[in-house]
């Protein structure tokens, strides 16, 4: 799999005026933060563009892609260039944030886009699955949050109780 490869296509995307722009999410972006975890899959966060009528259709995205040659699906995500890719659409206001304020980022030369660390720590919580709760630990015990920007974020989107849950569950040290 050729993570840089796929990163191309992605900003050929962009370039050809498929979607305006994207970021990575989830635990690829993570893993520019903390210690890498088995992932599936590439999340690629894109604000989907309303087709004619002011329907939502991820259409233009898949089509795009098949006429390019990438056809093939491995769960809910399509395969570009060895690394299955899912595309997620900006669910709610954190997420579209966390896309409005992402950052630029380089992987192998090949310029992207990424969360920031904070922001997927906000994610984490809000989802509140048990693997996301892990890495939110993981983010709290190796990585270096802007505790103050973070919890600006918590305020913003209401996540206060989540974190104060969050907090007596994993103890005061996690906070």
């Amino acid at each position: 799999m050729n993570l840089e490869k796929s990163l191309i296509v992605l900003n050929r995307m962009v370039a050809d005026g498929v979607f305006s722009h994207y970021a990575i999410g989830g635990a690829v972006a993570a893993f520019f933060y903390v210690e890498p975890a088995t992932t599936f899959d590439l999340d690629v966060f894109i604000a989907w563009e309303p087709a004619s009528g002011g329907i939502i259709s991820p259409a233009p995205v898949y089509g795009y892609l098949a006429e390019h040659g990438y056809s093939t699906y491995e769960r809910e995500a399509v395969v570009i260039e060895g690394w299955p890719v899912q595309f997620l659409p900006l669910g709610n206001d954190l997420i579209k944030e966390a896309l409005a304020e992402s950052v630029p980022f380089e992987i192998g030369g090949v310029p992207t886009r990424i969360f920031t660390q904070e922001h997927l720590m906000a994610i984490c919580l809000q989802v509140g699955r048990p693997k996301d709760l892990a890495r939110l630990v993981q983010f709290m015990e190796e990585g270096s949050p802007d505790m103050d920007l973070f919890r600006e974020i918590l305020h913003r989107h209401e996540l206060g109780p989540k974190w104060d849950r969050f907090g007596k569950r994993f103890g005061p040290d996690a906070l």
